[in-house]
């Protein structure tokens, strides 16, 4: 029974922790269901997320924190959607104001939902990471499989290379969580692997949405190939990597006091 209690236990705090991309969700389904004519759906889908994560603040589901870590990777992933935009990876094809080169503003918010969902599960989960290389080589890792999804347009993919390197330098690290004072663990790269997989499903909703499109989903929907779910592998361990970094800074502060 106290198994099945734990169970449950975990199962809240995971989906508490995705409330901020439930709320995408919700908004890319109410949005494209009841059309507005006095705005386009772009820029409501930005002030409705803008609302969100203000009244998450507000009410304490998210630290102040936590809100820069959200908006630190919003801009990440801007700044590669503008860069993927260019480069016809992918399109936003309905008109807005809040489009800057084509991409609409609401877009990082998609990237950000992922680093949502770390801090919140870290901070409810009292999560600690056992056998972290260090911030020099995950620092420079994350840098580096950051910079292929930009390269690999003009040199050759090194993300398998990249992948393999994430297995060798994470191989001892493990995630260390609790659930209702019984402690679990889980090796990182395990970790990255599962997180990766779900947003790959979020993501085939997403486009059946019309959140973006992809250049086979012009005519019609068409499922988002197995192999993206590498490209979200790869992105959760950037996320991880800065949401690690921001906890080792508090922890240190803290302990300093």
């Amino acid at each position: 029974m106290r198994a099945v209690i734990r169970l449950l236990h975990f199962g809240y705090h995971q989906a508490m922790s995705c409330i901020f991309p439930v709320a995408i969700f919700g908004t890319l389904i109410l949005t494209d269901t009841f059309r507005l004519p006095f705005i386009h759906r772009y820029d409501l889908i930005l002030l409705l997320l803008l609302t969100v994560q203000y009244l998450m603040y507000r009410s304490g589901l998210e630290t102040l924190d936590e809100i820069k870590v959200i908006c630190v990777f919003h801009v990440i992933g801007l700044v590669l959607e503008l860069y993927k935009i260019q480069m016809g990876s992918w399109a936003y094809p309905e008109p807005g104001y809040t489009k800057l080169l084509g991409v609409p503003l609401y877009s990082g918010f998609m990237y950000a939902s992922v680093a949502s969902f770390m801090c919140q599960i870290w901070r409810r989960l009292q999560m600690e990471l056992t056998g972290w290389p260090g911030l020099a080589s995950a620092g420079l890792l994350g840098g580096a499989i950051y910079l292929n999804f930009f390269t690999h347009h003009f040199i050759p993919d090194f993300r398998w290379w990249l992948t393999a390197l994430v297995v060798i330098i994470f191989w001892r690290t493990w995630i260390i969580y609790r659930v209702q004072g019984k402690t679990y663990r889980m090796p990182l790269v395990l970790a990255f692997a599962i997180v990766g997989f779900f947003i790959w499903l979020a993501e085939n909703i997403a486009t059946f949405l019309g959140a973006w499109q992809y250049p086979d989903q012009h005519g019609s929907w068409q499922l988002v190939g197995f192999g993206k779910i590498s490209s979200w592998f790869l992105l959760v361990i950037i996320s991880v990597i800065i949401v690690a970094q921001l906890k080792h800074v508090k922890a240190g502060r803290s302990g300093s006091r």
